[in-house]
């Protein structure tokens, strides 16, 4: 498939991610001390259903869950499980929504009851980290605009930016070209085109960036057992600027 969509694909795209952002939203209403990352999943799963619409992930590669639930020094890819959350708790909640054959991917981290200031700190550089490298998504821009401003943000606050897992373009499949890192030089990867929609999507940790997989060959946490937090858009390049396309406040 070609990198660049119409803006008819575009739209197609926007409506997956409104619903997405919708899902979102009300996932942030249900994270809560006592809760359990299965009963959001299974809460997404059926939320979806009712707007026609089904979880990419689901199936994808042998993946068990709508979502992946990724607690404390979770990177990413963790699955729901019954272990309810605690007070301290920082969790990603990372979804893939299809609607009419098109694909928007979101991940947000929730904080569970009262954080620590580190805790706090990681969220919000993370969130920042996302804003940034999103404002460099714009035609005639490298990859490495966005990869090389997310990195400097992250290590500039004193936090690592994980290396294995980096961001992707989206459309009719989940992982389709470019590859987009969130470190590295500027001057580096695809150049950016109109009509290009990528996922951006910065992991920090708050000790070393290296990443363990679980025996489950899914899970993903930090080496060192540091706290990681990640926040991910998918996003148009337009010719007017980037188009959050997975925006919770549009």
């Amino acid at each position: 498939m070609s990198l660049i969509k119409t803006d008819d694909q575009i739209e197609a795209m926007a409506r997956a991610g409104r619903l997405l952002a919708a899902c979102h939203r009300e996932i942030a209403k249900r994270i809560a001390p006592g809760v359990t990352t299965l009963e959001i999943d299974a809460w997404v799963e059926a939320f979806l259903k009712r707007h026609d619409a089904t979880p990419e992930q689901k199936g994808y590669m042998g993946y068990p869950y709508a979502t992946c639930a990724s607690v404390n020094e979770v990177i990413c890819h963790g699955m729901p499980a019954n272990d309810p959350l605690e007070k301290g708790d920082i969790v990603t909640i990372d979804m893939v929504v299809n609607l009419d054959g098109w694909l928007a991917d979101s991940a947000w981290t929730y904080g569970v009851g009262p954080l620590s200031p580190v805790a706090r700190s990681l969220m919000k550089t993370t969130h920042d980290a996302l804003q940034a490298g999103i404002r460099k998504a714009i035609p005639g821009n490298r990859v490495g605009h966005i990869s090389h401003t997310i990195q400097t943000l992250a290590e500039k606050k004193g936090f690592s930016v994980v290396r294995q897992f980096i961001g992707h373009g989206i459309g009719r499949r989940i992982h389709e070209e470019p590859p987009v890192p969130h470190f590295g030089p500027p001057n580096s990867g695809k150049i950016l085109k109109a009509g290009m929609v990528i996922t951006i999507e910065p992991m920090l940790t708050t000790g070393s960036w290296q990443a363990v997989i679980d025996k489950d060959s899914w899970t993903a946490r930090t080496r060192d057992g540091s706290l990681s937090a990640q926040y991910e858009h998918t996003v148009a390049i337009t010719s007017n600027g980037p188009r959050i396309l997975t925006d919770q406040n549009s």
